[in-house]
């Protein structure tokens, strides 16, 4: 079974029992745009009680039933599962996020409380019709981004409806109508009401869009970009990574992920003057960790903008340096974000780095590049050496020779690991 067999079925089935049942929102839009939907979502004019009895308690999740929306589960092992909600108006906005209260409705007064007219029209899948009171359909046709009703009711509402707009405008290159630019523009500032987490997930989804570089301008250009990031332009203006760098760069990305797009996003914030890793990358870690990125995703952005130092002048680092990094899971997106910057970055000398890295890498194997280590802490302990700092130092000294290819068996490590404990005594 599909998604979209999953909405059918239920539709008929409401339909059977008497209830107005259609697609609504983001499926019907996107089938009109000629995609295949992701999921489908049904409005309905049924109750949650009705909808409940209708399909049975081992077959819903009541999660949103105060709000009048259930989900309904599909067949057993298929993991499917729709939306359904009764027609609704929605009672006063106090949190700038969801309704105190609502109220069940026509179809009509349900779509126009939504948020966008492309995302307000209604689909009867039984009589394949097309079903619009807001004007989605002329708007579709017109590549255009509109608010239904006065833009700044829709965004009073709920504030993230401004983020949304732009990642709508971005994903289907559309252009923001006058007045609902106008609005995000007067009302950007109040994206701070907005919960961090909220404010990621949008985030992630514009940036791991192709058309992430419209979304960065279009952030910049009503202000978004400074309600989220207030740090951001003068981190710009004083690392010479600017705002427009920044653009091109996400631009220029391939990756289809969101990492290597929040690290271009975290370049300003990076200070490659400072003495140490913890105080160049301090402000990008503190960033991340305002956004509410895992523990993981943070890291892996400190390593992303970290390691792109260590390819610049590719051809002049040592191969202690660039064989781990070539060798971690995680090079594939470090030489898209390479690949990026490159030529737009003014500190990243040449686009030849990320491409003299691409082929070192291809000629070695994974275990060329990253071979077992010759020595371990044991093998330094049983030198007289206690446990404490000096053994990591000296493992990585063996190390780094080791891959510099200076030590050809453990026999020469062991050797360079007595050399190097008699020249500190």
């Amino acid at each position: 079974m599909t998604p979209r067999q999953l909405a059918l079925n239920i539709v008929q089935r409401l339909h059977e029992h008497g209830h107005v049942a259609l697609w609504a929102g983001g499926c019907v839009r996107d089938s009109l745009l000629g995609r295949e939907p992701v999921d489908y979502d049904v409005a309905t004019s049924a109750t949650p009680d009705q909808i409940v009895a209708l399909f049975g308690k081992h077959r819903i999740l009541s999660i949103g039933a105060a709000f009048g929306v259930i989900i309904v589960l599909g067949p057993r092992g298929t993991g499917l599962q729709t939306e359904v909600a009764t027609f609704r108006s929605d009672g006063e906005y106090v949190d700038g996020r969801r309704p105190e209260s609502v109220l069940f409705c026509s179809a009509e007064e349900d779509a126009r409380r939504r948020d966008f007219t492309v995302n307000g029209m209604f689909f009867d899948p039984l009589n394949e019709k097309v079903i619009d009171y807001v004007g989605g359909q002329l708007d579709l046709r017109n590549n255009l981004l509109r608010c239904i009703g006065r833009p700044a009711d829709r965004f009073n509402e709920d504030k993230l409806r401004m983020l949304r707009a732009v990642r709508f405008a971005a994903t289907f290159q559309f252009e923001i109508e006058s007045e609902t630019l106008q609005s995000v523009t007067q009302t950007a500032h109040q994206i701070t009401q907005v919960s961090a987490e909220r404010i990621l997930q949008e985030l992630r989804r514009m940036l791991a869009h192709p058309h992430r570089q419209m979304a960065f301008r279009l952030m910049q250009q009503a202000g978004l970009l400074f309600g989220i990031l207030p740090d951001y332009e003068q981190a710009s203006a004083s690392s010479g990574v600017s705002m427009e760098h920044v653009a091109e760069m996400l631009g220029r990305l391939q990756s289809q992920e969101f990492l290597p797009a929040a690290a271009i996003l975290m370049l300003p914030f990076h200070a490659p003057e400072k003495p140490t890793s913890r105080h160049r990358l301090g402000t990008v870690r503190q960033t991340c960790r305002n956004l509410t990125m895992s523990n993981k995703e943070v890291a892996t952005v400190e390593w992303l903008i970290e390691s792109l130092d260590s390819l610049r002048m590719f051809r002049q680092q040592p191969l202690h340096v660039v064989r781990p990094l070539l060798a971690d899971p995680r090079a594939d997106i470090l030489l898209q974000t390479a690949r990026a910057v490159a030529d737009i970055n003014p500190s990243f000398p040449s686009h030849d780095d990320p491409v003299a890295a691409d082929e070192f890498r291809t000629a070695w194997s994974a275990k060329e590049l990253c071979p077992p280590p010759l020595i371990d802490g044991q093998d330094i302990q049983q030198q007289g050496i206690a446990p404490g700092p000096k053994i990591r130092t000296l493992l990585n000294a063996v190390r780094n020779a080791q891959l510099d290819q200076q030590l050809e068996n453990r026999s020469d490590a062991l050797k360079l690991l007595q050399q190097l404990i008699a020249a500190d005594a």
